[in-house]
C-alpha cells in the first residue's frame, strides 16, 4: 500500500463528517429563518393589541360624561318618592335657581341695609336638616347624591308661616322645579336672602318687607326633597355669591 494513500474507511468518515456539518448548517439556517419570521409575527400581534387597547381607552373616555348629577334609576311608583325625576329635571331646577338669583326688578333698595355684623332671625320653626356646604359635598337623600349645598335646608310644618329674617325689598318671585315658589329679598349692601318651598305668598316685586313680616306659608316639598320632607330652602348671597347663613343667625 502506498504510504500517502489513506485508508478507505478514513475517507468515508471524512465524507460523513462533511455531510453532518452541512446538515447542521442547513438546520441552523432554517431555524434562523423560522425564528426571524416568528419574531416578526409576534411584533405585528403586539402592535395590533396595543392599537386595539388605545382605541378602547379612547372610546371609554369619549363615553364618560362630566355630568355633575346622576340620578338613581326610578319609575313613577318608585318608593324614593322621586316621581318622574330625570337628570334633565335636576339640571333645569339648578338653572332655574341660578337664573332667579340673577334677576332683579330695579326696585329702590336705598332704604335697606345689611352688613357682615347684622343678625338674621330664624325664618322657620324646625331644625337644620342640611347645612350650607360649599367646601365639601353633602348627601341629598332624595337624589341619592353627594352635592355641594349653597343654602340651609330647615325642616318645618306644611302651612306654617315663614317670616323675613331681615328687612328687605322683594326683587324676585318665581316658580322653580327645585324649590317651588321662591322669593328673593334684597337686604342692602349686596346681600340677598332667598326663601324657597313657599306657597300663598302675599307679596309683589318691589314690596318692602320688615324683619319678622310674613313672606308666605311653607308648602309641600318639591320632588327634589320628597324624602327630606317639608322644609324651607334658605339662602344668603353676597354680591351674587352664596355665603353661610349660620354666620348671621342669632
Amino acid at each position: 500500500m502506498n504510504k500517502n494513500e489513506r485508508p478507505s474507511f478514513l475517507k468515508g468518515r471524512g465524507a460523513a463528517v462533511g455531510i453532518v456539518i452541512c446538515f447542521v448548517a442547513v438546520i441552523a439556517l432554517v431555524g434562523a429563518y423560522t425564528f426571524n419570521n416568528y419574531q416578526k409575527d409576534i411584533d405585528r400581534q403586539m402592535a395590533k393589541a396595543e392599537e386595539q387597547a388605545e382605541q378602547l381607552t379612547k372610546d371609554e373616555t369619549e363615553e364618560t360624561t362630566a355630568d355633575d348629577i346622576t340620578l338613581p334609576e326610578t319609575d313613577d311608583t318608585d318608593d324614593t318618592g322621586v316621581e318622574g325625576l330625570s337628570a334633565e329635571d335636576v339640571q333645569d331646577g339648578t338653572d332655574d335657581i341660578s337664573a332667579g338669583e340673577a334677576e332683579t326688578s330695579g326696585a329702590d333698595t336705598s332704604g335697606v341695609w345689611f352688613s357682615e355684623d347684622s343678625v338674621l332671625t330664624w325664618p322657620a320653626s324646625g331644625a337644620v336638616i342640611m347645612g350650607y356646604s360649599m367646601d365639601q359635598t353633602v348627601f341629598f337623600q332624595t337624589l341619592e347624591q353627594y352635592k355641594y349645598n349653597p343654602a340651609m335646608v330647615i325642616s318645618g310644618e306644611v302651612g306654617e308661616t315663614i317670616n323675613a329674617s331681615a328687612a328687605g325689598i322683594v326683587t324676585n318671585i318665581e316658580e322653580t322645579a327645585q324649590t317651588g315658589t321662591t322669593v328673593s329679598l334684597d337686604m342692602g349692601n349686596g346681600y340677598t336672602a332667598v326663601y324657597g318651598q313657599l306657597t300663598d305668598v302675599p307679596l309683589a316685586v318691589g314690596d318692602y318687607v320688615n324683619a319678622g313680616e310674613m313672606i308666605g306659608s311653607l308648602n309641600e316639598p318639591t320632588k327634589y326633597y320628597s324624602i327630606e320632607g317639608p322644609n324651607l330652602y334658605f339662602q344668603v348671597l353676597k354680591d351674587g355669591t352664596p355665603v353661610d347663613p349660620m354666620n348671621f343667625m342669632e
